[in-house]
């Protein structure tokens, strides 16, 4: 029985069956279709089966536990539906396979964060999909026993109460500068004349603009939204607009730039049955693709530098593609005031900033906008996480919470797994809270005959670093960096060498690899400079971004290069401590 999950996540699957009506059980597998497929058996052998739910009337939970946890394979949890003390312990167990089914590529290559509480936490993204899983999985099978079995009532409170306690970590007051002014009323009446169900209110919040506010207390599985399909903004439009036939005619265009430019005319367009949303629009959406040259060189030396100068190299690349050939050729539909370069990147930034991915009934997936849903703010922990798929039987789109939020209180959307660097570019923002898809990739070759001891990564796997403080393994052989990485270039110095033990040979390869990983860091904060310490305040608003950016890039970076000279400290100590021995020995 497949259980639906986000279009950009692993697919999981779970049956349900049983010999008789009290011997009943579920089972979390891990589907071969997940890319991810491999590294994972690796990583958690959950190929073999893990987790089984069992009624007599109680719950009996058999796990196979990971072997890195120290469970044998026949480790049991009992929870008994009398006991809600015992809840706990089953979430706990459910959630360690959950966890690892729901992990994509960074969150798998990195492992657990270092958090305050002693859970294994990966992310709050992978924490709310694994919860939401497991969740999924205990409503399956409640309404499989059409809702009568106290235990499974038990176990779903349970990790309703989990979910309440992952939206703990947002601790940022909602502070409503002003409410929503005449052009956002208009709007959600236009759109609630069409259709759209509510339960949000516009405002304009402290730091993000505007921000959509719980109306009323929102449950997980609440629908925060519900929008018609006539309300969204597809490139169906541009096929039913006389732009077509002229823009058909040019080799290799997308229909996601078809769009774009039928919205450069619409927002001009007096009588467009979408004015009231082109109305909300700002003139300027202060993304990274209207930096100015001072923020431009703001940036010079960090990543986002080389991503946004891409970007925008691109951008001016395609317009000089399209214009004024377009407008030459068909003026009157393409009129020169409404094809400027400077209204063309305020498209690209519409677009980018605002478009979704959406699954049509039809199987299709389609960019587009969704008037209301943009203005939703992102975070790293959302209360809303799946979305993108119209319901064929009601033709709406909705969004459902994927964990509580309470009256009053800004709801979140997540815009995917993305950096900083990717944010501050296609969306003008960073984000306040610890990004943990922060990565710095590193250009290093694959060792020859490469026997890595980290076996869930091949040697020409894409290397990277974050934030050092996020790992919870500081100590020796570790440091707060990657195992992948590490093991990789102690394998380059030295092909086959048992490491991590404390053997004269090893920490002498291992003092060897923290030295190089220390030169490149090391040069890196070079080329990012000293940070400024003058008052900023006046500057201009791209400034200002760019030198907070800048100035993460470059807190990551050192805690890479402090992460190394801790361990080579730590080494050196078990170095000298190893030829001390051997010298009396």
């Amino acid at each position: 029985m497949e259980v639906s999950t986000k279009d950009n996540q692993p697919s999981t699957s779970s049956n349900v069956g049983g010999g008789t009506d009290d011997d009943c059980f579920l089972v979390l597998e891990l589907s071969k279709d997940d890319p991810l497929y491999e590294k994972k058996i690796m990583n958690a052998e959950l190929f073999k089966p893990v987790i089984w739910l069992f009624m007599y009337p109680s719950i009996q939970v058999i796990m196979k536990l990971l072997t890195d946890k120290g469970f044998g394979p026949n480790d049991r949890v009992y929870f008994h539906n009398t006991l809600v003390s015992e809840s706990a312990n089953v979430v706990d167990a459910l959630l360690q396979r959950a966890r690892i089914i729901n992990l994509n590529d960074i969150e798998l290559y990195f492992g657990p964060m270092n958090v305050v509480s002693e859970e294994e936490l990966y992310s709050f993204r992978n924490e709310l999909e694994a919860l939401n899983f497991t969740l999924s999985l205990v409503d399956l099978y409640s309404e499989k026993s059409n809702g009568n079995n106290a235990s499974l009532k038990v176990l779903r409170d349970a990790i309703i109460r989990r979910l309440y306690g992952v939206g703990e970590i947002d601790k940022f007051e909602t502070r409503i500068v002003k409410k929503a002014c005449d052009s956002e009323k208009h709007l959600m009446e236009w759109a609630e004349s069409c259709g759209l169900k509510s339960k949000l209110q516009i405002a304009y919040v402290e730091g993000a603009g505007r921000g959509a506010l719980a109306a009323e207390g929102l449950g997980v599985g609440d629908i925060a939204l519900e929008i018609p399909i006539s309300v969204i903004i597809s490139e169906d439009l541009v096929y039913d607009s006389d732009m077509v036939d002229a823009l058909e005619k040019i080799d290799g265009i997308s229909a996601e730039t078809m769009l774009l430019l039928w919205s450069m005319r619409e927002r001009h367009t007096v009588d467009s049955k979408y004015k009231s949303y082109f109305d909300t629009l700002p003139e300027e959406f202060n993304t990274g693709l209207s930096f100015g040259l001072d923020a431009i060189v703001a940036l010079d030396g960090s990543l986002a530098l080389e991503e946004l100068s891409q970007a925008k190299e691109h951008l001016r690349s395609e317009y000089d593609e399209l214009f004024p050939a377009l407008s030459i050729s068909s003026p009157d539909i393409f009129a020169p005031e409404f094809y400027t370069w400077e209204q063309y990147r305020w498209a690209c930034e519409l677009w980018y900033s605002n478009s979704m991915k959406i699954m049509f009934p039809d199987g299709k997936l389609r960019t587009c906008l969704i008037p209301v849903a943009g203005f939703l703010n992102h975070s790293i922990c959302p209360h809303i996480l799946h979305y993108g798929r119209v319901d064929a039987t009601t033709n709406t789109l909705k969004f459902p919470l994927s964990r509580p939020c309470k009256r009053g209180q800004q709801c979140y959307l997540s815009y995917g797994n993305l950096s900083s660097s990717h944010l501050l570019t296609f969306y003008g923002f960073i984000p306040e809270q610890t990004n943990p898809f922060d990565v710095i990739p590193l250009d290093i070759e694959a060792a020859p005959d490469c026997s890595s001891e980290d076996v869930r990564f091949a040697s020409d796997v894409t290397h990277m670093v974050r934030g050092a403080w996020l790992s919870p393994n500081q100590g020796i052989f570790y440091y707060g960096l990657p195992s992948p990485l590490l093991e990789h270039l102690r394998s380059a110095r030295s092909p086959g060498l048992q490491t991590m033990t404390l053997l004269q040979e090893n920490l002498e390869n291992e003092m060897e690899v923290l030295k190089d990983l220390r030169a490149i860091f090391d040069n890196m904060m070079e080329n990012l400079g000293d940070a400024d310490m003058d008052d900023r305040k006046n500057e201009k608003w791209d400034v200002q971004l760019a030198i907070k950016y800048k100035d993460l890039q470059r807190y990551i970076v050192s805690s890479v290069t402090t992460a190394c000279v801790r361990g080579q400290d730590m080494v050196e100590h078990e170095l000298s401590a190893c030829m001390a021995e051997n010298a009396v020995g």
